[in-house]
């Protein structure tokens, strides 16, 4: 470090130095993230103290002066010599009140309790919260923690209690910290690759080129049907590759909070161009905030426009490098193999600059990318080891099931006894089968194994027995019925995209001020469970156009009650909403005269009041109308009558031309030559085109 310091002081470090380094001609450069390698810390680390001094760096891509190298380098270096010694994290005792910074993760809590982190997850567990050591404690899991060990943790944001001036000194002691912690037994782990684009843009031909494997000839019409893993070997490093359907597996293993993918290749034809997919596959990896990597295919067709492409991307917020921005963009034929090579290491370097590491004598956990029921093993699962090595033998408890392995087989087909992080393997010993995206952790013994389960078992049926009616076009007026502003929400689907932004804009023009319309979800191609996930999350119905849900997302939303539209014509799409929205509309409300009769004598009946005898002079009085008294011109009283007569019989109504004898309900003030006028509410339906 002493000689890396003089030299950056003297300015005379030679360019093969860093491995990639670049030194401009006249102002010499360094990458934020080869300094990060050189100076041992973290590259978000050395990104916050360049942002407290002041030196804007975008990402670790970005480059810097040496001088400010120098400076940082200097700063860390007197800091831990000045400081070198300080207080480590002291264990607590019960009953304590322990403040934990805001973004702790389950393992540093137990750190600071002096506490084993399989106990604290294994209380967790108990507590019904399946998640692994590197989750991040919320205040549920704060609570349950502090119940579990007889303390109380506060969750203390870090903005609370750092100032502008002391950000500075906050980033050097928490590098410092850092430093002083004893070394976790980190090593690196192999990247964790997905492949993403449109539909026959080459995403499983370029697996296959990568694998060797005709995987493409044995599917059905050439379209990948399953989620698979395979592990591959460049320049002596291994990659792992997830083969899925599109981003709807991606999206539902991340919506369980499955986050397994460590970059995410963006496949796109230099032929095609930038499609739907290649559209809705970008966002789902900006959302899962994961490096991604631009594959342009087929580059060898003629009709290949690779600079289209990268304008089409780039107004999409994706810059090629070589236009002064940090996605990488390479451009291959998975069907030749050109540059394919090149593809894989950028991947490494992508892997590298992530600094991609995990402990591998950690308690093992995981998450499961493939499920299945096999005639001859029994529940099969494919999953990915995320921490710790598992081995044969061990009891693992998943979400929804447990079992003991029994064996491993890995992408190969060749039985294993161990299996190391970011590695896929098929398992076998377990007592149901798994979901996609479920977790897993190891637990010593099956009797807490089963008890896990029991109690998942039991919050389920609870859940089920308090499960709410999901929302459906005809019922949606209830809203309206306690005061709310109902809203109808919608997940769109559709076979083609213009078609999709029509219907959609059809849709929009039918929202008005009483009742709105909300597109929770659009997009093109089939009705998939991540649909029906967020149908249940945002509690909207799903309409698809010419397209049908496969057999799970049927399946599912039958189970969770989520209504399911399918049309083939667009004015039915419409109508239908239409008639919604018009159903939910307050009615309007308008007065319909009956009657009138005019009181030529007032009885006084004991028990009854005031009866006036009245003659029927227009229309009907009917028992059942409101009426209301008009004396001079002026109504004085409104309101239901209490009985209606002809001679001593009670009727129903009295005609004009004869005579009656009306009673009203809580008026007796009634006078010779009043008029009592018969009238009802009707209620009448409104239109959109009534609404201004």
């Amino acid at each position: 470090m002493r000689s890396c310091r003089k030299r950056l002081a003297n300015q005379e470090m030679p360019a093969n130095d860093f491995q990639g380094g670049e030194w401009h001609l006249g102002k010499r450069k360094i990458r934020i993230y080869e300094l990060a390698k050189m100076l041992n810390i973290e590259n978000k680390n050395l990104l916050e103290i360049l942002q407290d001094l002041g030196v804007e760096a975008k990402s670790h891509m970005s480059s810097i002066d040496t001088d400010i190298a120098q400076i940082v380098e200097e700063t860390l270096r007197e800091d831990k010599e000045a400081k070198h010694g300080d207080s480590k994290e002291a264990t607590v005792t019960a009953k304590e009140v322990i403040r934990i910074d805001e973004g702790s993760t389950i393992e540093r809590v137990a750190k600071i309790l002096g506490k084993p982190v399989n106990l604290v997850v294994k209380e967790l567990i108990t507590a019904g919260f399946m998640v692994p050591a590197s989750a991040i404690v919320n205040d549920e899991i704060a609570k349950a923690i502090g119940k579990a060990f007889n303390v109380v943790l506060s969750i203390v944001p870090v903005e609370a209690e750092v100032s502008d001036e002391e950000k500075k000194e906050v980033a050097i002691q928490s590098e410092r910290k850092r430093q002083q912690e004893p070394p976790k037994k980190l090593l690196p782990r192999p990247p964790i690759v997905t492949v993403m684009g449109h539909v026959d843009h080459g995403k499983t031909t370029l697996l296959d080129y990568i694998r060797k494997t005709n995987v493409t000839a044995k599917e059905a019409g050439g379209i990948t049907q399953h989620i698979g893993a395979s592990v591959v070997e460049h320049n002596s490093k291994k990659i792992v590759f997830l083969d899925t359907p599109g981003h709807e597996a991606f999206t539902s293993m991340r919506a369980r909070g499955a986050q397994v993918t460590d970059i995410v290749i963006l496949i796109v034809a230099a032929d095609d161009g930038v499609m739907p997919q290649t559209v809705e596959a970008l966002n789902h990896a900006k959302a899962a905030n994961v490096p991604i990597v631009v594959a342009i295919n087929k580059i060898d067709k003629p009709n290949a426009k690779p600079d289209r492409v990268k304008q089409q991307l780039a107004d999409l917020g994706l810059i090629p490098e070589e236009w002064g921005g940090d996605t990488i963009m390479v451009e291959i034929s998975a069907k030749t193999g050109l540059n394919v090579d090149e593809l894989l290491e950028m991947i490494l370097l992508v892997a590298e600059m992530n600094e991609l590491v995990a402990d591998y004598e950690a308690n093992p956990e995981g998450v499961v990318i493939e499920a299945q029921l096999d005639k001859g093993k029994g529940p099969v699962a494919t999953v990915i080891v995320q921490q710790g090595t598992l081995r044969r033998g061990d009891i693992l408890l998943f979400e929804t099931t447990w079992g003991r392995v029994r064996a491993m087989i890995d992408h190969l087909g060749r039985n294993i006894k161990e299996v190391t992080p970011s590695l896929p393997a098929e398992i076998l010993g377990l007592n149901e089968v798994p979901q996609a995206g479920e977790r897993f952790v190891r637990v010593e013994d099956e009797k807490e194994a089963r008890d896990a389960i029991d109690k998942y078992l039991e919050k389920k049926r609870q859940q089920e027995m308090q499960a709410v009616k999901r929302a459906s076009l005809e019922e949606l007026f209830e809203q309206m019925e306690k005061g709310e502003m109902p809203t109808v929400k919608i997940i769109l689907k559709s076979d083609v995209q213009g078609t999709l932004e029509a219907i959609k804009s059809s849709l929009q023009r039918l929202s008005v001020e009483e009742v709105g319309i909300e597109i929770v979800h659009e997009g093109v191609g089939r009705i998939t469970e991540s649909d029906v996930m967020l149908a249940d999350a945002s509690d909207a119905i799903i309409i698809g156009f010419n397209v049908r849900p496969d057999g799970n997302a049927r399946k599912l939303a039958e189970q969770k009650g989520i209504q399911i539209r399918l049309y083939r014509t667009i004015y039915d799409v419409i109508d239908d909403v239409k008639a919604a929205v018009e159903g939910m509309l307050a009615p309007k409300l308008k007065e319909h005269i009956l009657g009138e009769a005019e009181v030529r004598v007032v009885f006084k009946v004991p028990k009854v009041g005031q009866v006036a005898g009245c003659y029927v002079k227009e229309g009907t009085i009917r028992r059942n109308a409101k009426a209301r008294i008009i004396r001079d011109g002026i109504v004085i009283w409104e309101g239901p009558l209490s009985s209606l007569k002809r001679f001593k019989d009670d009727v129903r109504e009295v005609n004009a031309g004869y005579e009656c004898g009306i009673a009203l309900a809580g008026f007796q003030d009634i006078k010779e030559g009043d008029m009592i006028e018969a009238f009802e509410i009707l209620e009448e339906k409104r239109h959109l085109s009534d609404v201004s």
